[in-house]
């Protein structure tokens, strides 16, 4: 069962939501590297699930960890042919918890 998720505390899971640019907008070396290398994720840095634009040039990815810097090595293994925005992330559910005593 995962963790609360809350401020980036040492323990604590955090989603994330990886927007990810394939450079040059060519998809072929990411999704080669991956046939040959697979994810590259280092252990900690759980893959949730992932979409793609339908021109290929773009990939939205769900990640967590309890550790940043998992997916900051992550990030270093593709940083050659993608380039990487990163937002921290947290459900509805907690977002309407979270504005709630300012409505």
């Amino acid at each position: 069962m995962p963790q609360p998720r809350g401020q980036p505390v040492l323990g604590i899971i955090m989603l994330y939501m990886i927007v990810e640019h394939f450079r040059n907008d060519d998809p072929i070396p990411v999704y080669r590297r991956f046939r040959d290398r697979g994810r590259l994720a280092p252990d900690g840095l759980q893959y949730i699930s992932s979409w793609v634009d339908e021109k290929l040039e773009h990939c939205f990815q769900i990640m967590e960890t309890a550790d940043r810097k998992l997916l900051d090595q992550w990030i270093t293994n593709w940083s050659d042919i993608v380039e990487f925005k990163v937002f921290e992330i947290i459900s509805s559910k907690e977002a309407a918890e979270k504005i709630a005593p300012r409505l």
